[in-house]
């Protein structure tokens, strides 16, 4: 999720396998969790476990509430990076990824609603719009150096936009009813830190962290989700251009491993603990079904690519060096792999209906899966073309 100067040479290389080894971190917990919830010796007392009541929410409660919040500081942390030293800080090179992430949201989320219109299941619009950035740079990852490094960067800024606007949609349309006081504190709170950073200079953790808590436990009981606190927190924390060692910089560096191999994966284990039913091919025909796996599988590549294109052509922006179209495609294919932020977005949105979600939690497993692999089979494809067209040259 991050591509700032300081990525580059050996560091960019490092975050890439660190991504890889993430991506396939997730891969072997869903696979656990999945076979555990349905094995016959402890399928059910695996299921309960995230079930299990800790004060006033269930553990998996806490853990996509609570934990997830974190995870959510570090995409705020990334996305100001990429604002003030990153492809985000230049207008004409932000262009490319915003376009590609604007359609990679619009058109899924179109043809989502395009089949679910009217139903019960069209609040789910929002479930294809994501792009899990471990899993699309892991797959990325493993096709080794023949990969364009700019194609890597293009792929990264567009999914720091792309949780962005996830954070926006859920923020907007994923809130039900607000607690006007809890939501003002929490507000509160925020300004009170951004006036601690920008008016006094602050750059100690403490208050931060303390005001992190204070704010995380008033959006809990506002109505937004709670998650948007750590967004509102990295918004808050000390960050000084060119400087490794600000306290943005820190944390980011702090949490980044924490998150992909703790917090992302034990968030994979508490939402796949579902029971596959023998049957569960035939909702694949349902429309929330055919929204996802179309939104996610078709609508991101046709989404991300024409969206480029159209940028690029009006002369908003011009292609990254050293990149093709074919290859920006493959990438867009790549972009429909959803997991953490659909599966995410699919508990707000479904909420309360266990088949719903049980069964949108598979088709974007499936829908995923798929993606990957024509991502990955298209690219190895174009870049062995690519490396022989170069050798005859």
């Amino acid at each position: 999720m991050k591509i700032p100067r300081i990525l580059s040479g050996r560091t960019l290389r490092g975050f890439m396998e660190s991504e890889k080894s993430g991506g396939l971190t997730l891969i072997v917990c869903t696979l656990i969790s999945i076979l555990l919830a349905n094995s016959s010796f402890a399928g059910e007392s695996y299921r309960d476990f995230w079930e299990i009541q800790a004060g006033s929410h269930t553990i998996a409660d806490w853990i996509n509430d609570g934990l997830m919040a974190i995870f959510f500081l570090l995409v705020g942390l990334e996305l100001i990076q990429e604002i003030y030293e990153g492809e985000l800080a230049n207008v004409k090179r932000a262009m490319l990824p915003i376009s590609g992430a604007l359609g990679g949201m619009l058109i899924p989320a179109g043809i989502y609603m395009f089949l679910n219109f009217g139903t019960d299941t069209h609040a789910g619009f929002g479930i294809p719009m994501a792009t899990d950035i471990a899993f699309a740079l892991g797959v990325l990852s493993l096709l080794g150096s023949r990969v364009p490094t700019s194609l890597k960067v293009f792929l990264t800024a567009l999914a720091v936009i792309d949780d962005l606007g996830a954070i926006i949609v859920i923020a907007i349309f994923y809130t039900t009813s607000l607690a006007w006081v809890y939501l003002l504190i929490a507000l509160g709170m925020f300004a009170l830190l951004l006036i601690l950073n920008k008016k006094f200079n602050v750059t100690s953790l403490i208050p931060y962290l303390i005001g992190g808590i204070i704010m995380w436990y008033c959006m809990l009981h506002s109505g937004v989700h709670a998650t948007i606190a750590g967004v509102l927190l990295a918004i808050t924390i000390p960050f000084k251009k060119g400087d490794a060692k600000c306290l943005s910089n820190r944390m980011q560096h702090a949490l980044h491993y924490p998150v992909a191999f703790a917090i992302l994966p034990i968030f994979a284990l508490a939402n796949t603990a579902m029971v596959i039913e023998g049957n569960w091919d035939q909702s694949i025909g349902e429309p929330f079904a055919m929204g996802i796996i179309l939104g996610l599988i078709v609508g991101k590549p046709i989404g991300i690519t024409l969206f480029s294109f159209l940028s690029v052509k009006t002369g908003l922006c011009s292609l990254p060096r050293g990149v093709k179209w074919k290859e920006l495609l493959g990438a867009g294919m790549l972009g429909g792999i959803g997991f953490t932020m659909s599966i995410f977005i699919t508990l707000l949105a479904f909420k309360g209906n266990l088949h719903y979600i049980n069964e949108s939690k598979l088709m974007i497993l499936l829908a995923s899966l798929t993606s990957g692999i024509i991502g990955y089979t298209w690219l190895n494809f174009v870049l062995k073309k690519e490396k022989k067209i170069a050798e005859k040259d």
